[in-house]
């Protein structure tokens, strides 16, 4: 049996971080709006409680983390892993804008529009992976599926409001 290495420890436990600490960053726009202006906007009826956002993000943060992991665990110094990690930063820096146009900025139409951007970057970032690891892309299908139904009811909230 094969022990992974501090270094291998180390880049798995960064991976997972990355995408936990935007997950952080973007509650502190998220949070003091819930029980205020969220709850008082108009939602369609497969509106999830709000308890199941906590939970679920968590997990895809972790699945975003052990994906770029499966990328970057051999190195960086190939192109194809280069393009993959700009695809996935990308994409990370999408998902926080979301939380910043929708709660803190309350401008539903844009953070409607921007959740597809997040959307068509989350498909590229896959794609990409894909041709690294088959199974990090596979990582992403959760958030992929999840991001198709955040623009759903994106889509919904903006056209009841």
């Amino acid at each position: 049996m094969q022990f992974p290495s501090a270094r291998s420890t180390g880049l798995v436990i960064l991976c997972i971080a990355i995408p936990l600490g935007i997950g952080i960053i973007g509650s502190f726009f998220t949070m003091p709006d819930i029980a205020g202006w969220y709850a008082g906007l108009q939602k369609p009826s497969f509106n999830p409680p709000a308890w199941i956002f906590g939970p679920a993000w968590t997990l895809l943060y972790i699945l975003m983390g052990a994906s770029l992991w499966l990328v970057v665990k051999d190195g960086i110094a190939d192109r194809s892993v280069q393009y993959a990690v700009i695809l996935f930063g990308a994409q990370l820096a999408a998902n926080l804008a979301w939380s910043i146009i929708f709660f803190g900025m309350h401008l539903i139409f844009v953070a409607f529009v921007e959740v597809l951007v997040l959307f068509a970057l989350i498909a590229a970032t896959a794609f990409a992976f894909r041709r690294i690891n088959p199974a990090a892309a596979w990582l992403l299908v959760p958030y992929l599926c999840w991001t198709a139904f955040a623009s759903v009811l994106t889509g919904t909230i903006w056209l009841l409001n």
